[in-house]
């Protein structure tokens, strides 16, 4: 994290607020915080705020707000002290079917970094992974904290089409298609949620800061599981410390 935040223009309606060259949980636990201050102060003149691995972006209107005024405002909220309070962590249990036409890249992914299928499903499973930020499409996440030992790079040729729920991983990132779009990531699973539903409030159930736990699953649960989805009878599995793991 840089000792002191840049602040740096795009364009005549933008800021960037620039929190360090790195990604790393304390920048986001910085970033999170930051964005939760913007909101709350509700500023006039910010039309959208978009918050990545190591920097925000501040869409605003120049005839509300200047420049100089946004920043002045913002460097306030930045030197709020930081909240990152674990009674506000939720971590999402994601059942996810693995390999097959499902994950079709697994077994590459295996080869790459000598493992076995089985290695690879266990290493993917036992962690519980950030949710850095979102992006992309509607509600991609990008995940941190993978295991090192399945890294793998993506595809050389990305795919015109990736189904929706597909569970990838791109150099030591792993993350979720939450619809149906072209994709440079190796695939290993896929989960049968609806990630984003754009009738659904609110369209997307992940957010930035939130965990996601993947649990692997037979093919028999993943239909069962997905003709629930389908008539919206299924619940997402959420662990959080005051009630344990509930449905959310």
């Amino acid at each position: 994290m840089y000792d002191k935040v840049k602040y740096l223009p795009a364009g005549d309606k933008a800021l960037i607020i620039e929190f360090g060259n790195e990604i790393s949980i304390e920048i986001n636990a910085k970033i999170r915080n930051v964005v939760k201050f913007i909101n709350e102060a509700k500023i006039e003149g910010i039309e959208e705020i978009v918050p990545t691995y190591r920097s925000i972006q501040l869409l605003y209107n120049p005839l509300k707000i200047s420049y100089s005024k946004l920043i002045e405002k913002v460097d306030i909220l930045y030197n709020k002290p930081i909240e990152n309070k674990e009674d506000n962590i939720r971590i999402f249990k994601i059942p996810t079917l693995y390999g097959n036409e499902y994950g079709p890249d697994i077994n590459y992914v295996a080869e790459h970094n000598h493992l076995t299928l089985e290695e690879v499903i266990k290493i993917h499973t036992r962690t519980d992974y950030l949710v850095y930020m979102l992006g992309f499409t509607p509600g991609f996440t990008y995940l941190g904290g993978m295991s090192e030992r399945i890294a793998t790079p993506r595809l050389s040729s990305p795919r015109t089409k990736i189904p929706a729920g597909s569970v990838g991983i791109a150099g030591s990132q792993t993350g979720m298609y939450p619809s149906e779009t072209p994709g440079g990531w190796q695939l290993i699973g896929r989960t049968p949620l609806r990630l984003y539903a754009p009738n659904r409030e609110p369209p997307v159930f992940l957010n930035a800061g939130d965990y996601v736990r993947f649990v692997s699953i037979t093919e028999e649960e993943y239909k069962d599981i997905q003709k629930q989805v389908e008539e919206d009878n299924y619940k997402v599995k959420v662990i959080t410390p005051e009630r344990g793991e509930h449905d959310d």
